[in-house]
């Protein structure tokens, strides 16, 4: 019996170490897709900032104008600094911010909807960019990243700790 649990073992270790080699080209995959969907979303942002704006009004937020223009720049360029894995925890903390911000302000309804109809919160805008936002402030951009390359030609072990690059 214990020959068996002893190779289960083995099996188990076996798979998700093979399993673990797969983490920086998902990162890469998450970063990549999700970061060019916010970047388009900014882009489309930017060449609409009266009706952003506008928006921005009604939900009485200050300044809507400069809000907008803020708003569309971070979504425009936290995109791109996503997908390429730059200053990738720094980033995902001002999106991750910015996209609770998304759903108490402009989304209230879905999120006071997170425990009775998940539904709601799942579908609602900000979703699927929170999560990736999310998943690269906790995890990092991944070895796949411009980060790592800067912490390789730099040496930075600050850069390789946020990455878990191996020192």
């Amino acid at each position: 019996m214990s020959k068996l649990i002893g190779k289960i073992w083995q099996w188990h270790d076996q798979f998700f170490g093979l399993v673990s080699y797969l983490q920086s080209p998902f990162l890469l995959f998450v970063r990549l897709y999700w970061g060019w969907q916010l970047a388009q979303s900014g882009w489309g942002k930017l060449h609409h900032l009266t009706n952003v704006g506008e928006y921005f009004a009604t939900l009485g937020l200050p300044m809507p104008a400069q809000m907008a223009v803020f708003i569309a720049c971070l979504e425009f360029f936290g995109g791109i600094f996503l997908a390429l894995g730059l200053a990738s925890r720094i980033t995902a903390l001002v999106l991750t911010v910015n996209l609770i911000m998304a759903y108490v302000i402009g989304d209230r309804e879905a999120l006071l909807s997170f425990f009775s109809d998940p539904d709601k919160f799942i579908a609602a805008a900000p979703f699927a960019f929170l999560i990736v936002s999310l998943i690269v402030l906790i995890f990092g951009a991944g070895k796949i990243s411009l980060d790592t390359a800067i912490a390789f030609f730099f040496g930075s072990e600050r850069v390789k700790q946020a990455n878990s690059v191996p020192v």
